[in-house]
């Protein structure tokens, strides 16, 4: 099972902790986050009720397309266009060329939450 920790610190923070890495002042270590996010709200919007129900569906379903997913879930396809390609910026999916279209991959099957 794989887990994707995910850590909250305001921008300049996160701003700094990337300059310090960049810089070799500190070495992250495989505990601390991969996926940063500025406030609890944008934790909250990416990661909906809704959006976690998705995932769940791509997870178990494996849809070769959005509109696949589209179909399966009952949302518009530019919707979920939308909420993927953000979901994907975070590295919480990544999109797959498929012939002629996406298919979306869930990159974990949880997650775990760090407040800096």
């Amino acid at each position: 099972m794989k887990v994707i920790k995910i850590g909250i610190a305001s921008q300049q923070k996160i701003r700094q902790r990337v300059l310090a890495i960049a810089k070799g002042e500190i070495t992250p270590k495989p505990s601390d986050p991969k996926v940063w996010f500025t406030s609890m709200r944008s934790l909250a919007e990416v990661l909906s009720d809704e959006n976690r129900a998705m995932l769940d569906v791509i997870r178990q379903s494996n849809p070769n397309s959005i509109s696949e997913l589209a179909q399966m879930t009952g949302r518009k396809q530019g919707n979920l266009s939308r909420t993927l390609k953000t979901m994907s910026r975070y590295g919480l999916v990544r999109m797959e060329k498929n012939e002629r279209s996406l298919r979306p991959v869930v990159l974990a099957d949880s997650y775990q939450l760090s407040i800096a």
